[in-house]
């Protein structure tokens, strides 16, 4: 079968599109043969070395939608997607044309997806629920700031935030050349980074009330900023940071009594990603969520999809088609 492989990280030179053996499935697990299988930040990072859980040789990819070709008679021939677990780090994962996955990872596709939408939706998803829902418990009279609200888990948590109920929902970009990418993402409000105080922006918003929810996507320099957003007893809900040391004014934290929550869905077994997807599957059904827009793309152009993807000039998610 046709897979992109790694033996060493370090470099996306060392990603290679290769033929390798099909897998065999254990018991607990089904055989999936890949119809789509969507590109994701932590992927590169994965084979550059930056993810402590990625263990070599390995098949990258933790997204995924396909057909059941092997396993329990029960799953047997069901188009299916997921994502989750050491997919793709511990284990190999989904950008191959077939893949051993643990069934409590698999759910049911729904037939008004495609493939590739099926595949785009796992991780921006269950990465935005995981954060606002789960670790931040938004609550309808919140006002809620989300960093990058055009990236794939920023416009997600934008839709989930809305769907919520949330009173009020303030987005960022990172310059007003990203105001055409917001047309299509529900925020309230929008703050243009460039050359503008974040805290002051965020206060002048919310009559200098502050916000009792923020996702910070990015970290680094901006948390300080973002830090300084929340209003009393406000949650400031993390899932990234580079560099990963930051500063800021505990003093003013603990005033504040401002609660600061880490989300790693990496952390998350394959059992609770499936729990969390299962709860977004009916609104997609009903057109509350839809999939990112997508870019699909063969097997043969994911090298480069991968440096597009790290390098954040990516036009749309990139799903790796196989036909």
């Amino acid at each position: 079968m046709k897979a992109l492989y790694f033996e060493k990280t370090g470099s996306l030179e060392r990603l290679q599109l290769k033929e390798l053996p099909r897998p065999v499935p254990k018991p607990g697990e089904a055989l999936v043969k890949i119809k789509a299988a969507a590109i994701n930040p932590s992927d590169p990072k994965s084979v550059l070395g930056r993810m402590a859980e990625t263990s070599v040789p390995r098949v990258p990819g933790r997204d995924f939608a396909g057909i059941v070709v092997e396993g329990p008679a029960l799953w047997q021939g069901q188009e299916v997607l997921g994502t989750g677990g050491d997919l793709g780090f511990g284990r190999d994962g989904t950008h191959a044309e077939f893949a051993a996955i643990p069934v409590a990872a698999l759910l049911e596709k729904p037939g008004e997806l495609s493939f590739e939408q099926a595949a785009a939706l796992g991780l921006g998803y269950l990465t935005a629920w995981s954060a606002i829902v789960t670790a931040g418990a938004i609550a309808p009279a919140d006002t809620v700031l989300i960093i990058g609200g055009t990236g794939a888990v920023g416009s997600s948590a934008v839709k989930i935030a809305r769907y919520m109920g949330a009173q009020r929902v303030i987005a960022t970009l990172r310059s007003a050349a990203d105001r055409q990418k917001a047309a299509a993402v529900p925020a309230h409000d929008w703050i243009d980074l460039e050359g503008k105080s974040l805290p002051e922006e965020v206060k002048a918003l919310t009559a200098g009330r502050g916000v009792d929810l923020a996702l910070d996507v990015v970290g680094g320099p901006l948390f300080a900023a973002v830090n300084r957003c929340l209003a009393h007893r406000g949650r400031h809900v993390v899932i990234a940071s580079a560099p990963p040391e930051v500063t800021f004014d505990l003093v003013d934290f603990y005033h504040r009594e401002a609660r600061l929550v880490g989300v790693d869905t990496l952390k998350l077994s394959f059992s609770e990603s499936a729990a969390v997807l299962r709860e977004l599957l009916p609104l997609v059904r009903r057109g509350v969520l839809s999939a990112p827009e997508i870019a699909a793309i063969p097997i043969s152009a994911a090298v480069k999809a991968y440096r597009d993807v790290l390098s954040g000039t990516a036009r749309g998610k990139q799903v790796i088609r196989f036909d």
